[in-house]
């Protein structure tokens, strides 16, 4: 197997492993009474944790087969792959707006992803590193403060989720930043930057759990595979010397992807905000219509014939279990009647 090959196929497995992981994350939310942030007694939430672990792991194994342009597009797949996992592990089927949004920012995120270049990259340097981590801090910090102002639990998830995004594209930054400067003589001569990416790491895990309560999978989880990888750029293109294929004419394509990704946002955030409501059960007793000559009193002329003279009306369960009462009239001969 090619060292290319071997690279899509371990970036595809990273991704399906970012899905499940999402998706375990998401039933743990939507079940949990717990904590919001950190279910730590819940073992399918470890199994979550370790499930980002592998994905972690494998994509760090694609970057070293392949190259970046490459292994950075696929992971956008995420998304793409946890709606139909979802629809087939747990039941949860996903709409036309919900598809339309995932593979909006799908294909916007891997366009943006594509055109971004590594070329004569720089190390970071220590005073960009404490600037980058107060203002990734202050950006976190008024993300989840802005969450719980926010009265729409769509919304307050889609917020969480952005500071997540925030947290794990700063990881990634700090993972690079690391790995520049790294030499196996002095394993712990960057134990500052590893403890930085460590708390990023750590904070976007948390903050991503609770962006899934209220919210379904698709808004949060695409919200964090768009937000990540784009801070991450952002970051490369301003202090990395990184900077977009074909000049003017892939910045001005770059514009466009990021639009087409923001869109996808939006589309995924009105899907869960436009979810019709279940329709309202019917409680209490059902009124037997009132029967008399030809028709029922308040039928109107659109109505079926009510019972006719020398009937009456059978009212009975319908068979089987319904979340809502459904009731089943036939008429029936009145028998002692002339």
């Amino acid at each position: 197997m090619s060292p290319l090959l071997l690279s899509v196929l371990l970036a595809l497995v990273s991704a399906v492993a970012y899905a499940a992981a999402a998706i375990v994350q998401e039933r743990v939310a939507a079940s949990a009474d717990g904590p919001r942030y950190a279910p730590l007694r819940s073992p399918a939430w470890w199994g979550s944790v370790l499930l980002n672990g592998v994905g972690a792991a494998l994509h760090v194994a694609a970057l070293a087969y392949g190259p970046l342009s490459v292994v950075q597009p696929l992971g956008a797949l995420t998304i793409v792959f946890a709606l139909p996992m979802a629809a087939l592990f747990v039941g949860r089927r996903a709409g036309r707006r919900a598809w339309r949004g995932a593979l909006m920012a799908t294909v916007g995120l891997a366009g943006l992803l594509s055109l971004t270049t590594g070329a004569e990259a720089r190390a970071l340097a220590d005073g960009d590193r404490w600037l980058l981590t107060a203002c990734t801090v202050g950006v976190v910090a008024g993300l989840f403060t802005a969450a719980h102002l926010v009265g729409r639990s769509v919304l307050r998830s889609v917020v969480l989720a952005a500071a997540a995004g925030v947290s794990f594209g700063m990881a990634s930054v700090f993972t690079k930043a690391v790995a520049e400067v790294w030499t196996p003589g002095a394993p712990l001569a960057e134990w500052t930057g590893l403890l930085v990416l460590s708390a990023f790491a750590v904070t976007g895990l948390l903050l991503s759990q609770a962006s899934y309560r209220g919210a379904g999978l698709a808004a949060p989880l695409a919200t964090v595979t768009v937000v990540n990888p784009v801070v991450a750029a952002a970051v490369g293109l301003t202090l990395f010397g990184e900077g977009f294929r074909y000049g003017a004419a892939g910045t001005v394509a770059a514009l466009i992807c990021g639009a087409v990704a923001a869109g996808g946002l939006v589309q995924l955030t009105l899907d869960r905000m436009t979810v019709p409501g279940e329709p309202p059960s019917v409680s209490g007793p059902v009124p037997a219509p009132k029967t008399g000559p030809g028709r029922g009193s308040s039928a109107s002329e659109g109505d079926a014939p009510g019972p006719e003279v020398g009937q009456g009306v059978d009212v009975g369960a319908v068979p089987g279990t319904r979340p809502h009462l459904e009731v089943e009239m036939r008429s029936r001969a009145v028998a002692g009647r002339p």
